[in-house]
């Protein structure tokens, strides 16, 4: 009879699920996940659609644990003994392991604005009452209780969680603003040629975006009430009845760093290809916390590529390895009317239908590299590539795509370029 192993994953998320997913079935494991949040996992992914009303929070739902897998919710782990080998949780429960794997996320970045933490602040967060992380489910709930048609909202940030946010919260009748402190839109995948589309898109939409808008603090009715207007840096009032904090996410690490692992330059668990921890061969970390060559990707598809390799190195796979994802960021605006309860009052011109974004890899040339770039006001559209020699560097793309088709599979599989001309692949001849 051989010897049970004991496999704990501390978090409940995408990461974790996929991992049990994998693991599911195998004789001679005894796998516990511990999720701190009280929710089944679920597809994050899809929280602004939830949000926006598109989705029942059901929807969301991933597929159930694979039987033989423990599966705790709302069980918070305190702390890691390395030495003795077990995770202890805040209700006093520890579970001991002999692998033990990290699968915390991150935490929303909450900046340092004044009123922003206050004695006695309305939420159990100490946020003021109707000001909101927008991260998880029960974030996107509490958001959805307070939302009401024609109250004016603030988003803060204009990164791709803000752009969401501020669109669902357009969808159910809200009067948005979004305050973006960079000079566009998603600075982080888009160039300001696809920005400023986007931000015409937002504005069809009755979303007032305000770019380079740096914001000094909230204010509330009385210390510790709800929150009734943002104010910028230059003293200028933003009236809110609710305000979305989306400045940002950065990996969930404290327990890591209190149990001794090392972390890497960039602030994630620091990792290598077996996803192991560098501190100790027993503990690994993949998703969001993870930080492998340097890189931390935020992305569910990363998150889904390490699940995987760190189950076939579990399970003792010769060669199994974690070589980074080549992954694209979409962001998918449906039309109104996909929004049922809305007025059919549909934006008129190119945003009428579902409209997308999708950036990879640097779309930003060096010298020598070949841009091909298309840009269509009328349509909405807006299409970049670079390329060196016969492989994909970057691009970015923006309108109706429908699909990411040709130069999706050769950003991800790192393939040569079809033989077509360039200007081809843009065009939706071209996979499109």
């Amino acid at each position: 009879m051989g010897t049970t192993r004991r496999v704990v994953v501390v978090g409940g998320g995408m990461a974790a699920a996929r991992l049990a997913q994998q693991l599911g079935g195998r004789e001679g494991w005894a796998v516990t996940v511990l999720g701190e949040e009280p929710h089944a996992p679920y597809n994050r992914v899809l929280l602004a659609d939830v949000l926006a009303g598109r989705y029942a929070p059901g929807v969301l739902a991933l597929p159930r644990p694979a039987e033989g897998i423990a599966w705790r919710t709302g069980v918070r782990v305190v702390r890691i003994d390395r030495s003795a080998r077990v995770a202890v949780c805040e209700d006093g429960t520890a579970e001991a392991f002999d692998a033990l794997v990290l699968a915390t996320g991150s935490n929303p970045v909450l900046p340092p604005l004044q009123g922003l933490f206050t004695p006695g602040g309305g939420e159990p967060s100490g946020l003021p009452a109707g000001v909101h992380a927008f991260r998880t489910l029960t974030d996107c709930l509490a958001l959805g209780r307070e939302v009401r048609e024609g109250a004016p909202a603030v988003v803060i940030g204009g990164g791709l969680l803000g752009v969401s946010a501020a669109r669902a919260l357009a969808a159910r009748g809200a009067r948005v603003v979004l305050a973006q402190q960079g000079e566009h839109l998603m600075d982080r995948h888009l160039d300001a040629g696809a920005s400023a589309l986007l931000r015409a898109h937002l504005a069809d939409l009755g979303v007032e975006v305000h770019t380079e808008c740096r914001v000094r603090g909230v204010r509330a009715a009385a210390p510790g009430g709800r929150v009734t207007a943002v104010e910028l840096a230059d003293g200028y009032l933003l009236t809110a009845d609710l305000v979305v904090l989306a400045c940002g996410v950065r990996p969930r690490t404290g327990l890591a760093r209190a149990a001794g692992l090392a972390t890497g330059p960039r602030g994630g668990i620091a990792v290598d290809d077996a996803l192991r921890t560098r501190t100790d061969p027993d503990v690994y970390a993949l998703g969001d916390c993870a930080e492998h060559d340097g890189v931390l990707y935020g992305l569910a598809g990363a998150a889904q590529d390490q699940a995987d390799v760190l189950a076939r190195v579990l399970a003792g796979e010769p060669g199994a390895a974690y070589t980074g994802t080549r992954a694209l960021v979409r962001l998918t605006l449906p039309g109104q009317e996909a929004f049922p309860g809305q007025e059919a009052s549909a934006p008129a011109g190119p945003w009428a239908g579902p409209w997308d974004v999708a950036a990879f890899g640097q779309p930003d040339p060096a010298p020598g590299d070949d841009v091909v770039q298309l840009a269509d006001a009328t349509r909405g559209a807006y299409r970049k590539i670079v390329v060196r020699g016969d492989r994909l560097r970057g691009g970015i793309l923006v309108g109706d795509l429908g699909s990411v088709g040709t130069l999706a599979r050769a950003w991800e599989g790192d393939e040569p370029l079809p033989t077509t001309p360039l200007l081809h692949l843009l065009t939706h001849d071209g996979g499109y």
